[in-house]
């Protein structure tokens, strides 16, 4: 992620590194801002949490399956993140 220090962090930068921090490779300085964000909105909040119960669900079902067709696109819609996806 590019990001500059001196202005804080935004929505898209928290996206951007959402997959790291839940995995917890992101940098710790990084985890601190992204925390700070998270912190003062409420939008991000929700985000990681589906986020996070999705990716647990995932890794913890015995037998994982792929989604069926047009499912993705429907999950990606109903939580409004095809535009941070890009």
């Amino acid at each position: 992620m590019t990001h500059q220090h001196s202005s804080p962090l935004t929505c898209h930068d928290l996206l951007a590194s959402l997959s790291e921090y839940i995995d917890g490779s992101l940098e710790a300085s990084l985890c601190q801002e992204l925390e700070r964000h998270l912190s003062e909105c409420e939008n991000c909040r929700v985000v990681l949490d589906t986020t996070s119960k999705v990716v647990y669900l995932y890794q913890h079902n015995a037998e994982p399956e792929s989604l069926p067709s047009g499912v993705q696109d429907r999950l990606m819609s109903a939580l409004n993140l095809r535009d941070y996806l890009r």
